[in-house]
């Protein structure tokens, strides 16, 4: 929770701990100047069965890997569902970059229904 909370800082506030509150009402489709935003979901398989110490050390892995894109706008991590979600300005190959990034801390993950354009 404090790496969420970090990163909630770190974003301005963009990122908020809200449960049970839907994603669509949650994340952002445009940013602070109505220009739409890029996202993309990325499944962990197994995330939510790691004992707490190796969640612990996941989630700081992946918090140093988003923390370190400037076009990280927000992110969900729902881990009952083992589910990322990021939303990020536009930039081409920037989802790309950002989850090989990813995968190089968590060789588990799995990007979902991305298309190159």
């Amino acid at each position: 929770m404090a790496e969420i909370r970090s990163l909630a800082a770190r974003a301005g506030g963009a990122l908020a701990l809200e449960a049970n509150t839907p994603l669509y009402r949650r994340a952002p489709a445009r940013d602070e100047y109505g220009h739409p935003l890029g996202d993309f979901m990325v499944l962990i398989p197994r995330l939510r069965e790691r004992p707490a110490h190796d969640l612990a050390d996941a989630l700081a892995r992946l918090q140093a890997v988003l923390v370190s894109f400037t076009e990280v706008v927000f992110v969900d991590l729902n881990v009952p569902l083992n589910l990322l979600w990021v939303s990020v300005h536009p930039r081409p190959g920037v989802i790309l970059e950002l989850f090989a990034a990813m995968k190089l801390v968590l060789p588990e993950a799995r990007l979902v229904g991305h298309q190159r354009e």
